[in-house]
Formats: C-alpha cells, sequence, structure tokens
C-alpha cells in the first residue's frame, strides 16, 4: 500500500469528494457514515452507501453496493479499468468482494485498525496467492473521513 502523493494526476481527492458525498447520505439515515463510488472513464458508474442497520442486511456495505451498482451498469462481474474509492479501509468481505470482481485499484481515505485487510490489520487486495491482486492507495482525505466516523460515534455515545 502505498500512502497518497500531494500531487496526483488522477485527481483521488476530487473522486473521494464522491464517496463523502455517499457517506453523508449513509449519515443522514443514521447508519456509519462510509460512501464508495467505482469510477471508470472519468465517470462514475456505482455509488454505494452503508445500509446495514436499515436494511437489517450485514453484507450492505458502501463497497458491496457500489460493486452490484457498477456489474449491473457494465452488464459484467469483471470490473476492469475501474477504481473504487472508499472512504473507509474495506474489511475482509469487501476485500473478498474486490479481489473478486476483479477491480484493479482502491483509494480508501481512513485505515481501519479494527477491520481494514487493504494493509493494516492484514492486505488481502495485494496477497500474491490470489489471481487477482489490486493497488491499494490510503489516506486521501484521511482527515476529513476520521473526523467524519469519530464525530458519528461520539454523536451515538451521546458525548457531543
Amino acid at each position: 500500500m502505498r500512502s497518497c502523493p500531494h500531487v496526483e494526476n488522477e485527481n483521488h481527492e476530487f473522486w473521494m469528494r464522491e464517496a463523502i458525498a455517499e457517506a453523508r447520505k449513509a449519515e443522514a439515515l443514521r447508519e456509519v457514515p462510509i460512501g464508495a463510488v467505482i469510477v471508470k472513464n472519468g465517470a462514475i458508474i456505482g455509488r454505494g452507501h452503508n445500509l446495514r442497520e436499515t436494511s437489517k442486511d450485514p453484507t450492505l456495505h458502501a463497497e458491496m453496493i457500489a460493486i452490484r451498482e457498477a456489474s449491473e451498469r457494465l452488464d459484467a462481474w469483471r470490473l476492469l479499468d475501474c477504481t473504487l474509492y472508499v472512504t473507509l479501509e474495506p474489511c475482509p468481505m469487501c476485500a473478498g468482494a474486490i479481489v473478486q470482481s476483479r477491480l484493479p485499484r482502491v483509494v480508501f481515505a481512513s485505515p481501519d485498525p479494527k477491520a481494514g485487510c487493504a494493509g493494516t490489520l492484514m492486505n488481502l487486495l495485494e496477497e500474491s496467492r490470489f489471481n487477482h491482486r489490486a493497488e491499494v492507495i490510503g489516506g486521501v482525505l484521511q482527515e476529513e473521513c476520521s473526523a467524519m466516523l469519530s464525530g458519528f460515534f461520539r454523536a451515538l455515545r451521546g458525548k457531543v
């Protein structure tokens, strides 16, 4: 995994702000504010935000929803030439879906010390024993996304 350099031609911050907008949708539903977008050829082809509480479905993470939407839009399960932007480092389930969908690049904001599988606890996305690996870039708008998550959990505990 590499950190995002300050000067980047790919405009990771622009797309991460789109993922943050998705996270705000989750927050408005009193869901953990995590959002994701999948970009191909300069356009968003999949969006998602956490819906676990609303749906009572543990698989409805932002990444999973965005992957499903992108696959439907492309009419394909392989998400080649796409980049996933997500506000929190993917968990084991989402990392598995990323590998299975053949996403070549994942850009995340905040590391997840409890479930992060893109370099924090382990790195399933760059695991050489799998038949597919994704490039991982972490730390894009990390402070903003970490503050959003911290604020959500502080409010949930009634400490605001």
